[in-house]
């Protein structure tokens, strides 16, 4: 690796093992604590990559983003923060940020993104939008892998001129994801418009929708609850868009895959909203998200309703420990209903225990087949896969597509599960620790080793 680093982080921890990483990569590392060091660092024309924080005790290294742009074109930023939430990623795609990563992050996978981003020779960027100041309304909060993987789609996708389809439980937070995408998207400024099953029962309904979405976006809430005639009626209205149509997003807490195959969702209608699928995760999918979650609806709770309190060691255990099957909503919805209720600064493991035995019994909404094994699930998947083809073949290397398919939730998952260590993740899956690595650069996975650096 050669070239000049420039690297802006208040924490003196992370200033040192990254002026010792990038030196024995054979850099030269210029680091500071001050935004202000680091910009009179750029107009001098020092550095051929930025590594720099977001909150720092003299600015904000993502607002400096488009005077950077200005100041030296083409000079590639690698965000870091340990603002784990969508909004970052959205800000550092907007302010045209080479790449992001949140903290804490992996050493090793921060250095290969240095070393492209000094290697490539990129592009003239067109000017950078300033990043916009965001309130902290959307709980798309989460450290874990499965959500920083989210925040980084949604930040890829949400200019593309493509049909959106966003699945998930009820409670996930599917709604604030599409509001997320058209409100940092060049639409924002047009209207955003949700359309319910009941909203397209008038013939004239489609032409009224396109008229008052105008050039933003159009949004179909759970459109799996859309009956035969209605979804006739959305395929006829997508297939008379014209180039100024509205952005189309749809929301379904439904499989759809299993509906068309049940016959009660068109396939025609599935195609034409499926350009692009994000898949919200559940709370179960990422426990280590939860306490984060709960401080963060405590502090909006202390700006909304002026009460200040806080979780116990006892009653966060607890907290993370719920299966919270109602999802993100139903946690916001418990916090808020402690904030009313508690008498005491600090919440108390008893209180936790009997709101949560007050709780409804509802048990999730499961994609798969109650006791179906894995084989069969798997089988399933394969058929529906030749099938769609149509009694046509699909197109050769079927078996090394769907092994990649395959492999890289496995390596994830497991990886996460062990917290990003590579040798345990190695020693779970029952391969070779030198086997696991070739495969984390194949499939291109991010790796995060969780308490490395904070």
């Amino acid at each position: 690796m050669d070239g000049t680093v420039l690297v802006a982080d208040d924490d003196r921890t992370i200033r040192t093992v990254l002026t010792q990483a990038l030196t024995r990569a054979g850099c030269k590392v210029h680091a500071t604590s001050s935004l202000t060091t680091l910009m009179r660092w750029v107009e001098e024309g020092k550095g051929d990559l930025v590594i720099s924080d977001v909150m720092m005790p003299d600015g904000n290294g993502l607002a400096a983003l488009p005077l950077i742009a200005k100041l030296r074109p083409g000079l590639p930023v690698i965000i870091i923060s340990a603002q784990n939430n969508i909004m970052t990623a959205i800000q550092a795609a907007e302010a045209a940020a080479y790449d992001y990563l949140p903290k804490p992050f992996d050493l090793p996978d921060l250095m290969k993104r240095a070393a492209r981003a000094l290697a490539l020779k990129r592009r003239m960027p067109q000017p950078a939008t300033p990043p916009r100041s965001v309130g902290d309304d959307l709980p798309l909060v989460g450290r874990t892998a499965v959500m920083q993987s989210l925040y980084r789609l949604v930040a890829r996708v949400m200019n593309a001129d493509l049909a959106v389809l966003i699945t998930g439980e009820s409670g996930t937070g599917k709604s604030l994801i599409a509001r997320a995408i058209h409100d940092f998207s060049d639409r924002r400024s047009q209207p955003f418009v949700v359309v319910r099953a009941s909203d397209l029962t008038e013939g004239e309904a489609p032409s009224a929708l396109l008229v008052r979405a105008k050039g933003g976006s159009l949004i179909f809430d759970e459109i799996a609850d859309f009956d035969d005639e209605t979804q006739a009626r959305v395929v006829r209205m997508l297939d008379g868009l014209a180039e100024s149509a509205p952005r189309v997003i749809a929301t379904s807490q439904s499989d759809l895959t299993q509906a068309m195959e049940a016959g009660t969702f068109r396939p025609d209608l599935y195609y034409r909203l499926g350009g692009v699928v994000i898949q919200v995760p559940s709370l179960r999918e990422r426990v280590e998200d939860i306490a984060l979650l709960a401080e963060h609806f405590l502090t909006r709770g202390a700006r909304d309703m002026g009460v200040h309190r806080k979780l116990s060691g006892p009653a966060s255990e607890i907290v993370r420990a719920y299966s919270w099957p109602g999802n993100v909503r139903q946690l916001e919805n418990a916090v808020r209903r402690l904030l009313a209720t508690s008498a005491e600064p600090e919440i108390a493991r008893s209180e936790i225990e009997m709101m949560l035995r007050n709780q409804p019994a509802v048990e999730p909404q499961r994609a798969g087949h109650d006791g179906e094994k894995l084989s069969a699930a798997v089988a399933r998947h394969l058929q529906r896969y030749f099938d769609l083809h149509g009694g046509v073949l699909p197109p050769p290397g079927v078996y090394a597509r769907i092994l990649r398919e395959f492999e890289a939730p496995l390596i994830e998952i497991a990886l996460d599960a062990t917290a990003g260590n590579q040798a345990k993740c190695a020693d779970l899956l029952g391969i070779n620790r030198n086997t696991l690595r070739k495969k984390i650069a194949e499939l291109e996975i991010r790796v995060t080793r969780r308490r490395k650096l904070m």
